[in-house]
């Protein structure tokens, strides 16, 4: 059988396109080597956020006297958690192969790699078998960045060193993390194991965590870690991993940090190794695929969506991208665009961003106007966080009138930081969002609040 769309990779950028591709009636072959769902739902967004929700509930409880609530005898059951969280993803693996089933598209469960051309089509070998299809949608995601770390490979095998998937896994908490990486995955694991009781240092080599984020949010987030528990090595190189702990340089001096294990999570690198795509003559730039606004690569009907092209390593950016490379597929009028796209740091607090920050706008030259109020000036807000000192942040364009950006600090962002992002996406004027109702009370206010001090 001739297929008209093979998909590599079944994660949020796979899976997704798969289906729309399906829906629209052509006939499709999905290929996944581990398990469908990508890392995102195996072992990323959605374990993590099943975690994190299982510690706010014990923070919530621990912490509940200074809302009238006392709960002296709470506990947190690791093994209890982690059982949920694989509960959880079982049950939604499940939903998105009865989705793919409904979809009539084909699923095979192993390693594919891509086999060159023939007049037929692209040539895919999967499972065993060589498949043919007229278009290929690349979709392999990413991988953890394994740096050259002295005893790095020695610590990986005895399992000393975790990355984020083992992480996920172990019912044992030791009583002490090392982790290696201050951005997303190393804060928001760094949050939950603080929050079960476990010692938790961050060593990191920037001046600063949380990447590119707002560097005004970014040093109340430290300090309220720092509160917690969570100590922070800042300016920090990684020399080696010894069998007991971590050594590594900051101003100049060699450091020893004990440790019962090491979490590595200095990042992620698109998973474009081994895959056969030089068989085609797929352009490669830094490790990853390059694509055009359609996610074109520049062999004919050939697409990469998600992690693989290195542009957003989102699940919910691999989504869009998925549409957008069917939509062209099927010859509708579609681009990618990546200027509103939200990200959110899902620690205790949340860190929500969209579109420019302060900085980023400043270097890209725009007439910047910028407004920073607490959250407190949200009544729900400050109902629900006791001492709370979450902030928000608008970025604007006084030329024109309109947002370039927001940030917030808070928990409920992830939840209304898209309201902000629309506004971003459709250049809407800074006049005609003062028009738009907020229910009340809602934390989303403080949008309504924070726009009418520009």
């Amino acid at each position: 059988m001739i297929y008209d769309l093979i998909v590599l990779g079944g994660g949020p950028a796979g899976y997704l396109a798969a289906e729309r591709a399906g829906h629209a009636g052509m006939s499709v072959l999905l290929v996944e080597k581990r398990s469908v769902g990508g890392v995102c739902l195996n072992e990323g967004c959605i374990p993590t956020k099943t975690l994190l929700y299982s510690a706010k509930l014990y923070d919530g409880a621990v912490n509940g006297g200074k809302y009238g609530v006392s709960a002296p005898e709470a506990n947190i059951d690791h093994a209890k958690v982690v059982a949920r969280k694989d509960k959880v993803v079982k049950l939604l693996v499940s939903g998105v192969k009865n989705t793919l089933k409904s979809q009539n598209v084909t699923l095979v469960e192993g390693e594919g790699t891509v086999a060159g051309k023939t007049e037929a089509g692209y040539l895919v070998n999967a499972a065993g078998e060589t498949h043919t299809g007229k278009r290929l949608l690349l979709a392999m995601g990413s991988v953890p960045a394994m740096p050259p770390i002295k005893g790095l490979a020695e610590a990986v095998q005895t399992g000393f060193a975790i990355t984020s998937r083992e992480a996920l896994e172990r019912k044992e908490l030791p009583q002490t993390l090392c982790v290696i990486g201050g951005g997303v995955i190393g804060l928001e694991l760094a949050s939950y194991f603080n929050s079960v009781g476990v010692k938790v240092t961050v060593i990191e080599m920037l001046d600063h965590i949380a990447g590119e984020n707002d560097r005004e949010l970014v040093a109340l987030l430290q300090k309220g870690y720092e509160k917690k528990g969570i100590s922070f090595a800042l300016s920090a190189r990684v020399t080696e991993i010894a069998q007991n702990g971590v050594r590594y340089e900051k101003d100049g001096a060699e450091c020893f940090l004990e440790a019962g294990a090491v979490l590595l999570s200095i990042g992620r690198k698109a998973n474009a190794q081994g895959m056969g795509l030089e068989t085609i003559g797929v352009t490669m730039e830094r490790g990853a695929v390059v694509t055009d606004e359609h996610m074109l690569t520049n062999v004919e009907n050939v697409y990469a969506a998600g992690d693989i092209n290195g542009k957003s390593m989102l699940a919910h950016t691999a989504y869009r991208e998925a549409e957008v490379a069917v939509n062209h597929m099927l010859g509708k009028a579609d681009s990618m665009r990546y200027n509103a796209i939200p990200a959110v740091l899902y620690t205790n607090p949340e860190l929500a961003s969209v579109g420019e920050t302060e900085a980023s706008a400043l270097e890209k030259g725009y007439d910047v106007a910028c407004v920073t109020i607490p959250m407190r000036f949200s009544g729900r807000y400050l109902a629900e966080n006791e001492g709370g000192d979450g902030v928000f942040k608008l970025v604007a364009d006084k030329k024109r009138g309109v947002l370039l950006g927001a940030q917030a600090l808070c928990n409920y962002s992830s939840e209304f930081i898209v309201a902000a992002g629309i506004f971003v996406e459709l250049q809407t004027p800074i006049e005609k969002i003062k028009e738009i109702v907020f229910p009340h009370p809602t934390v989303s206010e403080i949008i309504r609040e924070a726009i009418f001090q520009l």
